[in-house]
């Protein structure tokens, strides 16, 4: 089955097959994306199965680079300890065992091996830059004091939005698969408590109900639940990094987490003010697009530093960055582009090459394994009863069931949570399909549903639906 299929690049530009590369997975995430908007559907699910459709089918027809980009950031370390001095196949078989870890040795030391390597290489930067940049948007979009005005409702949902799917699904996980460690078991729940603000808004956009007041709890419940999933990622991280799970280690973990956001809200806009100021002689749209860009991305080495995820970082600088900094540039015609439409074609670039690289890196397989099948459908219950659950959390006079399923869409909050915890070594192939799996149906199932139960609650007679 794996016979080679190393595409040969030619002798020109060293930069040639990266080019070619990178831009073949470009082009088939647009051609999901494509798809999934002709049917209606969000992009990010076309994205992903196309990437699922393209990695299963070229892994199965041999190609090196699609077999390399399916075992994600271990390839790099194969070649990290080989650079040390280390046997080639005996490191591969080491990390992959011996069927895979012999195909990996057979294209590191092919005569493409080295293209193929700095061709994936490139494509997993890319990739963890749309990441970077997906976060930096979402954090854009967090409004804190329109947080605030939202009132009790939001922070109930948001609360039980979180720690009802987190704790269903460490249930779940520790009664399906009670061999697996403490700390996958926490990264494996933690996935679930997210929540896709983009997926929801769009849904709720589409039908009007964008200034309803289910969408102001919705929105605000979904922020509330990226700002409290990322510190839950910030202190399991902690905990699979330092290898305990005492009571000092997490408040250590929460503490560091408190500590730079504090830190970074705190000092982030005397930097930002600086930054404006120092290069108020530029162009207003060279001004943001440099000042925005390398506070994002010293923000997010500073997290990684204080050995928190990068992602936190970029969030903190989507929260505090803002175009009111940039008032001394002078502006022809009155008009100027805001921080998020100058780096939206950033994240329009890159982030689908991450989507498309988390579905090459499903291995449909590992379905074929009745155990992996019982932790999807676990994962999935958990999931949908969890995020149904708070719609409790709002008031009598709000449709309950609306905002429990406007809560549901994982999306890319869910991915970036399960290839963080893949990267660290507590999710394992089959746990990662089956966490794809549940990020995808309940993507899929959410917005037709809440579609319909809004039309429902707007035609019923002048009675409220309350779920």
């Amino acid at each position: 089955m794996h016979s080679g299929n190393a595409i040969e690049f030619g002798h020109g530009d060293p930069i040639a097959p990266v080019i070619l590369g990178v831009t073949s997975i470009l082009l088939f995430a647009v051609i999901g994306r494509i798809l999934a908007r002709r049917l209606g559907q969000p992009t990010v699910l076309g994205e992903l199965l196309m990437g699922i459709v393209l990695g299963n089918i070229a892994w199965y027809l041999g190609f090196d680079l699609i077999t390399v980009l399916r075992e994600g950031p271990r390839v790099f370390e194969v070649v990290n300890q080989t650079l040390s001095g280390m046997p080639v196949h005996e490191v591969a078989v080491a990390v992959f065992g011996e069927t895979v870890g012999l195909d990996i040795a057979r294209i590191v030391t092919g005569p493409a091996g080295g293209q193929v390597m700095q061709v994936a290489q490139t494509v997993d930067v890319f990739s963890r830059y749309g990441v970077i940049f997906l976060l930096f948007m979402v954090g854009l979009e967090a409004d804190v004091d329109e947080m605030m005005r939202v009132g009790a409702e939001s922070i109930r949902v948001a609360l039980i939005g979180v720690l009802l799917p987190i704790s269903l699904g460490f249930a779940a996980v520790w009664l399906l698969r009670p061999e697996l460690s403490l700390s996958s078991n926490l990264f494996i729940a933690s996935t679930l408590g997210a929540t896709s603000v983009g997926i929801t808004a769009n849904v709720l956009q589409e039908i009007g109900h964008g200034r309803s007041r289910e969408a102001s709890i919705i929105l605000g419940a979904a922020v509330g639940d990226d700002i409290l999933g990322l510190v839950i990622l910030a202190v399991v991280s902690g905990i699979v990094v330092t290898g305990s799970v005492s009571m000092p280690d997490v408040l250590s973990v929460i503490a560091l987490s408190a500590l730079f956001l504090g830190g970074a809200i705190y000092l982030g806009p005397k930097v930002v003010r600086f930054g404006a100021n120092l290069m108020h002689r530029l162009d207003i749209v060279e001004a943001k697009m440099f000042t925005s860009y390398l506070f994002v991305m010293v923000l997010a080495w500073a997290a990684n530093l204080v050995g928190l995820a990068t992602i936190i970082g970029a969030f903190a600088a989507g929260i505090i960055l803002s175009d009111a900094y940039f008032h001394r540039h002078e502006v022809a015609g009155g008009q100027s582009l805001s921080i998020r439409e100058l780096i939206m074609p950033l994240e329009v670039i890159l982030l689908p090459i991450f989507f498309i690289l988390m579905g090459i890196q499903v291995k449909i397989e590992t379905f074929l394994s009745w155990p992996v099948l019982t932790v999807a459908a676990g994962l999935l219950v958990a999931g949908i009863i969890g995020k149904l659950a708070s719609g409790l959390g709002a008031s009598r006079t709000s449709n309950r069931l609306a905002i429990g399923i406007g809560m549901m869409p994982r999306g890319e909050v869910g991915l970036v949570f399960a290839a963080i915890g893949r990267t660290l070594g507590v999710i394992d192939d089959a746990i990662f399909s089956a966490i794809v799996l549940m990020v995808m149906v309940t993507t899929l199932m959410a917005p037709p549903w809440l579609k319909h139960e809004l039309k429902k609650d707007a035609t019923a007679s002048g009675q409220v639906n309350v779920g």
